[in-house]
């Protein structure tokens, strides 16, 4: 049973976690134990019990990010605090895309430290004057937590760099993860301050947040949870390395909605979901959704845009008209191309600076005509890695000068200090071509913020000399490895590790027609205009409502220990099967129908070992000599193997192969089914199955007397799945007009007769009791894949039969908490063999073979 308290819940990973003080306010308490959580839970009541901030009536978002969106000042004279907003934060643009009256609370931390003394005053003046929750990190944590475990660890290898050698990053440090375990356990008790349950949506923003999820769901199983990821996710080869990987997917996925930039970092995720956790994913209505305990947790795939606002604003300012002209002069008679990146080892600033050189070296025309500013922003880490990148962009600049240049001429200028925005944005507006040659990175906004300054607005218009007809132009070169890559349909992709590619591509954007760059870049305006950081924020959070709209519908469990928290989510009437309940209802009835299936019910699915143990033929063989009883082994498996290890069990019915055979008592003959007499498909079949296999390394063919299986459990999980899909297709249209249907399991694609399934079979056994005179008061059916589906539904509408004088108790169990057509459920094959042990004393006394039973009787419905 889950705890209810998570006050223990640092002791999550090996070693002993920092000593965070814990939060010194009353959280709220949500039932996490198996159990309907009523709409008025304790969370949003007034009961005493919580001082959870309530917002009333208003909409209300929490936007949860490692820094808040305010710059940080102490005044000289007083000492006192200053705070004021950061007018180019991305948390404080994304606000245009709420409507009005929704409220937006801000959590993070403070781009400064605040002594212990002053940090109750600044976090009440924060909370009244800018609604924001600041947390405070301690100053040895933060480091570790920022500067340690997300710039050494998780930055490096979500852009694929991997430690192979101490000069190559950083190893993995595991007091580095406890400190990001802590201080996302800081930043879950910062929201819990806030936060109404009932109302509030939660949007987490990046990488140093990802297992943030875990705790605020074992907080509030019903918590309206979203989180978007700012870098790109790798691909499961560089992921898997990652010792905590789990951890950080099980963490996302208590998310009810995860958002990328690109297809690409969502296919990433999804694949590592599938390789690690053996999950599948599907596309409902054009939404992708993961299937995670019964909750689907659905995929957005958008890149963010700009504030156009913003931009368009500094555009028109005095300071940058004035800059603009102070450009204008420096470069005339010089075409401008623009770099403006971070200092770190991805952007690939060297690799640019080599571009160009090849450009200069291979077209000597171009040499005093052209010249590359490179803005070099400051570097958010503080490695060797940075500095070494530093040095080599130094290094080569001044090669090219040296080469290149002359007393009245550099053809590479780099800029290494703070530049305002009113300046970048000048030199936007004066750039022929703007170039983004970064190795990885998760977005860039940089060819964004270059097209919206391209268009111009009326004061820059004025400010260059140009009449508000004149036609635009902008030319774009970006790395295809950049998030913002896929959506600039109009811009030249290079391989930025090409090095003669780039600089043929560079060549080409400053030589291009006139007629061209201005097509080119009406295209990309019109996408970048309507596609902004408004357009952008108001999609995601629409699609988390969609997400969020089932929370209530359903009865929720929270299970798992540390970081493998989550919650199992499923319908109201689908519950536990309690022995007690089934036992009472076995005694107390005359004529009994009893359907089992057999791999993951009987044997488990993992098993290697597949023939039943002596106690469940023990089992078996007992409820199968009680007169009352009709029992049936429902299987896929052929019927040889299936009489062979239940040989014992000589009463037992067994339907083999989905009941193409069926065969009543061992003493009976195999009946096949009249559906499937023409078998001549099977030609087709097999040379299909045949090339897949030959194709794909892992899997087999198991062939049937009357169908045909193709297993892919042991090739790669993503091939296997991928040609599973393409074999459905593929069989699905050879067999159009063939007497097979195809259908697709759990890693098998199986072709089998028409009409042949496990639902026909439990109708035709209960029909032929009808028809005896002995219609069933009791029918139990218990499996666990689809393919058991069939049986449930089955039973099921035999309720509603007109020919059953009293309508039976019915008891359609799924092993596993899982969606369903059955109304109960048992966890494993060690359950069912505990309830079907259960019915084998409760009316007889203990059979010899049987060890003794300890049954509770106690209610888990």
């Amino acid at each position: 049973m889950a705890s209810r308290s998570c006050a223990n819940f640092l002791h999550l990973a090996s070693g002993n976690l920092l000593d965070i003080p814990q939060t010194p306010r009353g959280l709220p308490r949500v039932m996490t134990v198996p159990g309907i959580i009523s709409d008025m839970d304790s969370c949003s009541s007034n009961d005493g019990d919580s001082d959870v901030a309530s917002s009333g009536c208003r909409e209300r978002k929490i936007i949860v990010a490692n820094m808040l969106p305010l710059h940080a000042k102490r005044d000289g004279e007083t000492s006192k605090w200053h705070f004021s907003w950061d007018e180019d934060s991305l948390l404080l643009h994304l606000k245009d895309g709420f409507s009005p009256e929704t409220e937006v609370v801000f959590v993070g931390s403070l781009k400064v430290d605040i002594d212990v003394n002053e940090q109750e005053e600044v976090a009440q003046k924060l909370l009244e004057d800018f609604n924001c929750v600041p947390t405070f990190l301690p100053h040895d944590l933060q480091k570790k937590f920022y500067l340690g475990f997300c710039k050494q660890h998780l930055w490096p290898l979500f852009h694929y760099m991997l430690p192979m050698c101490p000069d190559h990053g950083d190893r993995f440090d595991r007091i580095l993860w406890q400190a990001y375990v802590s201080a996302n356990k800081i930043f879950a008790d910062k929201v819990m301050e806030v936060i109404n349950p009932d109302d509030d949506y939660v949007w987490i923003h990046d990488y140093h947040l990802m297992v943030l999820p875990t705790f605020l769901r074992k907080h509030l199983n019903r918590i309206k949870l979203g989180f978007f990821l700012h870098s790109p996710f790798p691909s499961s080869e560089i992921y898997r390395t990652l010792p905590v990987r789990d951890e950080i997917l099980r963490g996302l996925l208590n998310c009810d909605l995860i958002g990328f930039h690109t297809f690409d970092y969502a296919r990433h995720f999804l694949s590592c979901c599938s390789r690690m956790l053996g999950l599948d994913y599907e596309s409902k209505r054009g939404h992708i959704g993961l299937d995670y305990f019964g909750r689907t947790v659905f995929i957005k795939i958008l890149p963010v845009g700009v504030h156009m606002g913003r931009l368009e604003s500094v555009l028109n300012l005095s300071s940058t008209a004035a800059r603009v002209k102070e450009i204008q002069k420096q470069f005339e008679g010089k075409k401008l191309i623009l770099g403006i990146d971070d200092m770190d080892i991805f952007k690939g600033i060297s690799l640019k600076l080599l571009a160009v050189e090849q450009l200069l070296q291979q077209h000597p025309d171009l040499q005093g005509k052209i010249v590359l500013v490179q803005i070099v922003n400051p570097a958010r880490g503080f490695g060797k890695d940075v500095q070494e990148a530093k040095k080599e962009t130094y290094m080569t600049a001044k090669k090219i000068n040296e080469v290149y240049g002359s007393p009245n001429y550099q053809p590479v200028i780099l800029i290494d200090r703070p530049v305002p925005c009113y300046e970048k944005s000048a030199y936007y507006a004066l750039a022929e071509c703007c170039i983004v040659n970064a190795v990885r990175d998760g977005m860039n906004l940089v060819p964004y913020k270059y097209i919206v300054c391209r268009q111009g607005t009326p004061g820059m218009d004025e400010a260059l000399g140009v009449k508000p007809e004149y036609p635009r132009t902008s030319m774009l070169v970006v790395s295809e490895f950049i998030g913002c890559s896929p959506s600039l349909s109009g811009a030249i992709r290079v391989n930025p590790w090409d090095i003669d590619a780039v600089a043929e591509a560079l060549n080409t954007a400053i030589t291009m027609p006139e007629s061209e760059k201005q097509l080119r870049h009406e295209k990309h305006y019109r996408y970048v205009s309507t596609h902004d950081v408004a357009y952008w924020a108001r999609s995601f959070v629409m699609d988390l409502d969609r997400a969020c709209q089932d929370h209530y519908s359903k009865r929720c469990w929270g299970i798992g220990l540390g970081l493998s928290f989550r919650v199992v989510s499923l319908s109201p009437s689908f519950r536990r099967l309690a022995i007690d309940h089934i036992c009472s209802a076995y005694r107390r009835t005359n004529r009994r129908a009893i359907f089992l299936d057999y791999d993951g019910t009987l044997v488990p699915e993992a098993s290697i070992i597949k023939t039943p143990s002596p106690e469940v033929i023990c089992i078996i063989k007992t409820l199968c000599d009680d007169p009352k009883n009709t029992v049936f082994i429902v299987s896929g498996r052929g019927r040889a193997s299936l009489s062979d290890w239940l040989a014992p069990c000589e009463k037992l019915g067994i339907a083999a192969e989905h009941g193409y055979f069926i065969r009543w008592s061992k003493d009976s003959e195999w009946e096949t089914s009249p559906v499937g007499a023409d078998l001549e498909w099977k030609k087709i079949v097999e040379p299909v199955m045949s090339l897949y296999r030959e194709a794909t390394d892992g899997s087999s063919i198991e062939t049937k007397e009357g169908g045909l299986v193709w297993h892919h459990l042991d090739a790669d999980p993503d091939f296997g799945s991928c040609q599973a899909k393409e074999l459905l297709d593929h069989l699905e249209s050879v067999l159009a007009n063939e007497p097979a249907v195809v259908h697709r399991g759990q890693h098998i694609v199986e072709v089998k007769p028409q009409g042949v399934s496990k639902g026909l079979v439990a109708e035709k056994v209960l029909s032929r009791m009808v028809n005896g005179g002995k219609p069933p008061d009791f029918v139990m059916c218990v499996g666990d894949d689809k393919s058991d589906e069939d049986m449930f539904q089955s039973i099921l509408t035999s309720v509603s039969n007109p020919s059953l004088p009293v309508a039976p108790e019915i008891f359609a169990c799924t092993v596993g908490r899982k969606p369903s057509k059955a109304r109960y459920y048992l966890d494993d094959t060690a359950d069912v063999l505990k309830l079907l042990k259960g019915l084998a004393t409760a009316t007889i006394s203990k059979p010899r073979c049987l060890p003794e039973i300890k049954v509770s009787f106690e209610s888990n419905a």
